[in-house]
């Protein structure tokens, strides 16, 4: 089942001819596999496989200033990255802004000025009041659209918002290059006193009390990531978690709190000190009675991305696979390089008792897993999960044999239900039963990084409004939640670890990816929501549903 970028590239762009060409590429993919991996044998190892306990664990919407599950009460931790601008010249042409190691403005040339958004939320959905701005250093910060100052004093201003304006407009109209401003922070209604110790929102930490596991692929920016060494990483000294992720010492924190494992994805290009140094982090700060998953990136099997275009390259560098099919070695690099992370992990903590070792691939493409990806230099061995994505996958193309955009926007409800439960509903059950097979095989439990509805447009059709409309209605039914209950009790046939993706999220032509869009939605009028935690709380999550 191919699994769409757009979901998650959440800056609300990239998608068509380039999803064309993965899915071109995939298919190329499994045409030419079964030469090559027949030179690949699989070896079933004598490990018996692991009692499934299925639990709930969860996808986090990455860190943006339109994020609208508002996870902080520090707003400005999701702050848009500085926008150098030019007075009476269009926006965003300013010159190359001099930033320090944490991303905070040093100096700003003469007419310059250095600017940024944060909570870029339509419709009202998020705290207005009285909020206050503190920051270190010497100099001007003014603000503007949905914001206006009430009082200031050097390190500390007193905004008033109203959110049904839009975003929030932050300026740094002057800095002292000697003091320069920094460490802002921008404190929502009622948190000032206690921001420094409860730094997440208390709707956040109690809508997700009882997930059994946070996977952080998106907190961490995983996809296309620059990280590559342990310098490269966001501290809690960033000025935003915007720009490449937020800091782990934030996310072990959250799982500490909340008492959920922790799901990490180690960026593709980072070298064996990052890593290192990663689990040494982990390691000290963790609450030794969680566990914690380890995945090499994020489906480096889709084409899409750019860790995936890696992986080739490194294929044929270190000639691995047909040359004339970079995919092949690219999902043997993968292997190789999941493998050498695990090891670097069992090294630091000891041993492997805390650690769930994950190799994850396509859902549905089980010959990949079983002929190249497992037993490519026993790579099952060194693994405790086999992952997929078992989505329940409405992919309308503009044109298609199956499915054609501008038909399918004409159809009614009861038409929309009637594909996904009589087409997506028996695939991904399909999908689930097969590497269920596969995981036994080996030995191996079979978990979900990501999972849920799959329902857009592709290609040219994200740009069917009609299209749009109809699949955001399907996501609100109640029918969804039927549909949800059969899925989930499909998943209990042998699954594990299930990571809904994902949390909340607005929608958009992009897809319905949020199990409800704002932060502050009525859980009781989303039926993916209502769904999914009795689904949890009937394996013994304690989640408390909504009354």
């Amino acid at each position: 089942m191919f699994t769409i970028v757009c979901r998650r590239l959440g800056r609300l762009s990239r998608c068509g001819l380039s999803w064309l060409i993965g899915a071109a590429l995939v298919s190329i993919g499994l045409q030419q596999a079964v030469s090559a991996a027949e030179s690949q044998p699989a070896v079933a190892t004598p490990r018996t496989p692991p009692a499934a306990v299925p639990k709930l664990g969860m996808n986090l919407n990455g860190p943006a200033d339109w994020n609208t599950e508002i996870p902080f009460v520090d707003a400005f931790r999701l702050s848009r990255p500085w926008i150098s601008q030019r007075r009476g010249e269009g926006w965003g042409k300013g010159p190359e802004l001099d930033l320090d190691e944490h991303g905070w403005v040093k100096r700003l040339e003469e007419g310059c000025f250095a600017e940024t958004l944060m909570m870029t939320i339509d419709g009202g959905h998020y705290p207005s009041g009285r909020y206050t701005v503190l920051y270190d250093g010497r100099g001007e910060i003014t603000v503007s659209n949905a914001a206006k100052t009430v009082e200031s004093t050097p390190g500390r201003m007193l905004i008033d918002v109203d959110s049904s304006k839009g975003a929030i407009f932050l300026q740094i109209r002057d800095t002292n290059p000697n003091d320069y401003i920094r460490n802002i922070r921008v404190i929502l209604p009622g948190f000032e006193n206690t921001y420094r110790d409860q730094p997440f929102h208390p709707a956040f930490l109690n809508r997700w009390k009882g997930v059994a596991c946070f996977r952080f692929m998106d907190w961490m920016e995983t996809n296309g990531s620059k990280i590559e060494r342990w310098s490269d990483r966001p501290t809690p000294q960033s000025a935003t978690f915007s720009k490449s992720g937020v800091a782990l010492e934030w996310m072990i924190d959250l799982c500490n709190r909340q008492q959920a494992d922790a799901w990490f994805c180690m960026p593709h290009l980072a070298d064996d000190d990052y890593v290192r140094r990663f689990a040494q982090l982990v390691k000290e700060r963790l609450d030794p009675k969680l566990r914690v998953y380890i995945e090499y990136s994020n489906e480096v099997w889709n084409s899409q991305f750019a860790q995936t275009r890696y992986s080739w390259e490194k294929a044929k560098q270190l000639q691995l696979g047909p040359a004339e099919r970079p995919w092949e070695g690219g999902a043997m690099f993968y292997a190789r390089r999941s493998v050498q992370i695990f090891n670097i992990w069992e090294e630091v903590f000891g041993s492997t008792d805390r650690l769930v070792r994950v190799l994850a691939w396509q859902s549905g493409n089980t010959h990949w897993m079983d002929k190249i990806l497992l037993p490519f230099e026993d790579a099952h061995r060194s693994t405790d999960a086999l992952a997929i994505a078992p989505y329940l996958s409405m992919n309308v193309p503009a044109e298609g044999k199956e499915l054609r955009a501008e038909e399918v926007a004409g159809w009614s409800l009861d038409q929309v239900f009637d594909y996904m439960r009589n087409q997506s509903l028996p695939k991904s059950i399909r999908a689930i039963e097969a590497t269920k097979g596969i995981a036994d095989k080996y030995g191996l439990k079979m978990i979900a990084y990501e999972g849920g509805q799959h329902m857009v447009g592709i290609g040219a059709a994200v740009n069917n409004d009609r299209l749009t409309e109809l699949l955001h209605r399907a996501n609100a039914d109640p029918r969804m939640a039927d549909l949800y209950d059969k899925y989930y009790d499909a998943w209990t046939r042998g699954g594990d670890l299930f990571c809904y993706f994902a949390s909340v999220g607005r929608w958009s032509k992009w897809g319905s990816w949020g199990i409800m869009q704002h932060y502050d939605d009525d859980p009781r009028q989303s039926p993916k929501f209502l769904s999914t935690i009795r689904w949890a709380k009937k394996w013994g999550q304690p989640f408390a549903l909504p009354e």
